[in-house]
């Protein structure tokens, strides 16, 4: 349990020790097992999750090595069956990209996570690769974890996805890298592009064009990564949406700069955020910092692009809740399937805080006004929690359950303490 105090006085800082890119982290440790030769890995993330799967990457055969500047990865000659099983902690981006690099592997694998992930569904994955071979098995049918994977071979596909999801698909690229012939993967509207950019740069033989991706097999194994990973632009924007709703200033370094990873950022642009975008390099992906001076904030209707956003539409929702006028989220049911319900826990807590809110199937709305201070229900996710806690500096606030805090965001709590008092009872 935290309690933070409302903010006193506007800040004008600079971060940067925010938390390396969690979706990077993932793949950098799982991409690696696809080369021959060693990988190295700077400013891994040193989060719950992450640390497991790299954990995962060592108990299917890899050597890793840990120093103060990187992690070296060295991949196994042939990825190996695990003597226990695979845990992935809360992690939904582990067990999904996992279960899609498992299916086309020789060999027996049970992927499992903490109670919120196995409660997760994981037919979105299990259905599109057992229909090209892949055996898969856990509880409701394959449903939910534990999955129990045979691995094999694939058949090469051409799928077609009804939801627009960087899991789903990052699955299904590891998938066709060991089919036995060329496969196409389509979206209805392009997701988050790390996979693919990360691949390419690798040397996988991927073609992209727009949300249609072809997919050649391996015929050798990839380079392997040189990558310094950047800070995480999700994590960022926490404290994005701290300057916006205390009119603030905030300098945020070395994010990842992918259009498909800040579109929450443009949100808060248009709500009347002021915002500049700085490039310094662009390698496996576009890095710089970014500059948020808040400013009135006016409501918004966010629509469009929500697998880029949907991560931040609980931060979001915080800023909604001080703008002027009526903001409304549609077509974001994914966030009922996240680490909590977070349409569920966002409307709930809201009202708790005496802001106006209307739940729909696919998303919400907030009416702004002014906040209360409440004891918030974070339902043990990581994002509810940090959300509150940022809307807290308005109000003060009392969060319940804040554990969750460290699978991602290890020193949240102590970059927000360098902006107002937070007690911690953990």
């Amino acid at each position: 349990m935290i309690k933070i105090k409302q903010l006193e006085q506007k800040f004008d800082i600079v971060i940067d020790e925010i938390a390396s890119d969690k979706s990077i982290s993932h793949r950098c440790a799982i991409f690696s097992l696809l080369s021959n030769k060693p990988s190295i890995i700077k400013n891994y993330l040193q989060a719950e999750d992450t640390l497991n799967s790299l954990q995962i990457a060592e108990l299917l055969g890899a050597k890793i090595e840990k120093t103060d500047e990187y992690i070296k990865i060295t991949p196994p000659k042939e990825l190996k069956e695990p003597f226990d099983i695979l845990d992935c902690g809360n992690s939904g981006t582990s067990i999904r990209i996992y279960s899609g690099l498992l299916a086309g592997i020789d060999g027996f694998f049970v992927l499992t996570g903490d109670k919120y992930l196995r409660n997760r569904p994981m037919k979105r994955v299990a259905t599109p690769l057992t229909s090209i071979g892949a055996k898969i098995d856990g509880r409701e049918n394959g449903n939910l974890a534990p999955l129990a994977i045979r691995g094999g071979k694939l058949e090469a596909f051409n799928y077609e996805s009804k939801i627009a999801s960087a899991q789903v698909k990052s699955a299904m690229i590891l998938a066709g890298l060991n089919a036995n012939g060329i496969s196409t993967y389509k979206e209805p509207s392009l997701s988050r592009d790390h996979t693919e950019r990360m691949l390419k740069g690798m040397g996988a033989e991927i073609e992209t064009e727009e949300n249609v991706i072809k997919i050649i097999p391996l015929k050798t194994p990839l380079n392997p990564l040189e990558i310094t990973v950047p800070t995480d632009p999700s994590s960022a924007f926490f404290f994005a949406v701290a300057a916006a709703i205390t009119k603030s200033r905030v300098v945020l370094k070395n994010l990842t700069l992918n259009p498909t990873r800040i579109e929450a950022f443009k949100i808060l642009e248009k709500m009347g955020t002021k915002i500049e975008y700085l490039l310094k390099e662009d390698k496996y992906e576009p890095i710089g910092d970014i500059v948020v001076e808040g400013n009135d904030l006016k409501a918004v209707e966010v629509s469009e692009n929500i697998a880029w956003l949907i991560d931040e539409i609980p931060a979001l929702a915080m800023a909604m809740a001080v703008a002027n006028g009526k903001s409304i989220v549609k077509n974001a049911k994914e966030l009922r399937v996240k680490e909590s319900d977070r349409i569920k826990a966002v409307v709930d807590n809201l009202n708790r805080c005496g802001i106006e809110t209307e739940e729909f199937e696919d998303g919400f709305a907030v009416r702004g006004g002014n906040p209360k201070f409440a004891k918030i229900e974070s339902f043990g996710d990581h994002r509810i929690a940090m959300s509150f806690a940022i809307l807290g500096l308005i109000c003060g606030m009392q969060i319940d359950e804040t554990n969750s805090i460290q699978t991602s965001f290890p020193n949240f709590v102590e970059l927000l303490e360098k902006i107002t008092e937070v007690e911690n009872a953990n």
